[in-house]
């Protein structure tokens, strides 16, 4: 459901005459609630999932980290908390594009990672570290979720992908939601990856009832993460020419869909789609038990790989889907050239910075013995050349093959990438920069590092160290390196 921009407009009574269809029903278990999709203004999903609440039907709120800091997060979360609302879809959110006079300032305090292990610590009872002393909050009652993009093409978005679930796994997600895509075979393999990551996580795959015109912004990367190949995107240009221009060939496929999830394992399905009627909706669900017995004919109708599509198992030629044996890729080449600055700064780094190794301990004394820890001309100068810096003191470069999340990446992500880069373009700005965990894979799969990037856990940056010396804060430990 889109709350819609507008407090009284008809985009909010129609998901309040949806959410009544369906608690009728009794076979849809929850409506989802977006939150300012698309980067642009709309009603609160919280205030909307209280009215849906009121209607004896499930909400489970998108929950996004693009518009608030983190004390707004959790200020939200609490009021979540008492409100009864449990479930939450947990994410980074599309960048922000428009609002009130204007592009708004993106936020992105915290990433999806950060905000799991932020709404686990809660349901245990947040420990507050306050002056008169510790003091634990009563347990909150949330269970959240998170999403994964399995639709990549190349090896390095696919990997980064991956890594990045199992951490937002490990921090507490409790179930998986699928991005949007059409690919059996990309279906199948996320759903077998997140099997051998835990077998107990509920995994619910993606339909979207796919007309035209969205197809066309998707396969144009209008809509960033979603897929639609050329070859779909042909399909749905021929269907259109029938009498009712394409949407009874739209409803089969939505069923098919879910009948092949259904026959694959999925544990449910999450059903979208623009001015979808209820009834529609109905009618999937029955159609898609229907053809559910018989899920293994209807895979080569979602043969949509892209060109050249990176897969992270092998395919079984007798099925369409895929073996359990994960493709080799150790022989395959870094999809990126990995630049001088970058072997620089593998030698610096072990140099100076590997403790007790080199001029580690030299170094050590010398910003121990420093009383201002403002006066870092010299390493401003260094980090601003080759690393884009923006002195936010809680440095990252170590972890992230020497480059800057908080001046690279426009969402600022810490802990892996977002969901939506293309063919290892930025999502923000695409066909002019490359995504920095794109690169930063490449890098070190030059020196077969890259899962590095699969076991760190990088906290969010603590802002009381902006405009002070990394160096410093390294060497003292006053940074999340510290506690290494």
């Amino acid at each position: 459901m889109v709350p819609g921009r507008g407090a009284h407009e008809k985009a909010q009574e129609n998901v309040l005459l949806a959410a009544e269809q369906a608690a009728r029903d009794g076979r849809i278990h929850a409506l989802t609630i977006t939150d300012n999709p698309g980067g642009k203004p709309a009603m609160s999903a919280t205030y909307l999932g209280l009215e849906i609440l009121k209607l004896s039907m499930e909400p489970l709120v998108h929950f996004t980290c693009k518009d608030k800091n983190r004390n707004q997060i959790e200020s939200e979360l609490y009021a979540m908390d008492r409100a009864g609302i449990r479930n939450l879809l947990v994410m980074t959110g599309d960048y922000p594009t428009s609002g009130f006079m204007g592009r708004p300032k993106p936020v992105f305090d915290l990433d999806p990672v950060h905000v799991l292990d932020l709404i686990g610590k809660m349901n245990k009872g947040l420990e507050i570290v306050e002056s008169k002393g510790i003091t634990n909050h009563q347990p909150g009652d949330f269970y959240a979720g998170a999403v994964v993009s399995p639709f990549k093409a190349t090896e390095a978005e696919l990997l980064l992908q991956y890594y990045k679930l199992g951490k937002k796994i490990n921090n507490g997600a409790g179930y998986i939601v699928t991005q949007l895509g059409f690919d059996a075979r990309k279906f199948h393999e996320v759903l077998q990856f997140i099997r051998n990551l835990n077998p107990d996580i509920p995994v619910i795959g993606n339909i979207y009832i796919l007309p035209f015109g969205a197809a066309k912004m998707m396969n144009s990367n209008q809509l960033p993460g979603s897929v639609v190949t050329d070859k779909l995107l042909a399909e749905l240009d021929q269907e259109r020419t029938a009498e009712d221009k394409g949407v009874s060939a739209r409803l089969l496929r939505a069923a098919k869909m879910y009948a092949f999830m259904k026959g694959m394992g999925f544990d449910g399905v999450h059903l979208g789609g623009h001015n979808i009627k209820y009834e529609q909706v109905e009618w999937i669900i029955d159609k898609g038990e229907e053809l559910s017995a018989d899920w293994m004919k209807l895979i080569p109708e979602f043969d949509y790989p892209q060109p050249d599509g990176f897969y992270y198992f092998e395919k079984d030629l007798n099925t369409g889907l895929n073996t359990n044996k994960p493709v080799n890729r150790t022989n395959l080449p870094p999809e990126q050239p990995v630049g001088i600055n970058y072997r620089l700064m593998r030698l610096f780094h072990q140099l100076f910075f590997t403790p007790d190794k080199n001029l580690f301990p030299l170094m050590s004394r010398y910003y121990h013995g420093m009383k201002n820890p403002r006066k870092y001309r010299l390493e401003h100068f260094l980090k601003v050349m080759g690393n884009e810096c923006r002195d936010c003191g809680d440095c990252a470069l170590l972890d992230i093959a020497y480059l800057c999340p908080m001046s690279q990446c426009p969402k600022n992500q810490r802990n892996g990438p977002c969901g939506g880069s293309y063919n290892g373009w930025c999502e923000v700005f695409p066909d002019e920069k490359k995504c920095i965990w794109v690169k930063a894979y490449a890098n070190l799969k030059k020196y077969n590092e890259e899962e590095q990037l699969e076991k760190s856990y990088i906290p969010p940056v603590n802002w009381d160290l902006y405009q002070t010396s990394a160096w410093y804060n390294y060497y003292t430990g006053r940074d999340h390196s510290g506690s290494r």
